[in-house]
């Protein structure tokens, strides 16, 4: 086990703490606004589901990465 192998890991577990950390957030203040305007929650659906989807690029990148510094990187 070498130093690349070390940052392919902290690439993948950094991006999947970090968008997981974020979807947490996103989905509660969604829900808090929801409670507190009802009347929006449609909008404020449909605005959540883009941010989750912008949120979980961040692991689907931290894979690539580290697959880059196993295959590519890793001679």
């Amino acid at each position: 086990m070498n130093y690349v192998d070390i940052a392919a890991a902290i690439a993948v577990a950094g991006a999947s703490i970090g968008a997981g950390i974020g979807n947490g957030r996103v989905i509660s203040k969604t829900i808090e606004s929801m409670a507190r305007q009802p009347e929006m929650a449609g909008e404020l659906r449909s605005t959540m589901f883009i941010g989750v989807g912008l949120i979980e690029a961040v692991p689907i990148l931290g894979v690539v990465i580290s697959l880059l510094l196993l295959f590519v990187f890793n001679k």
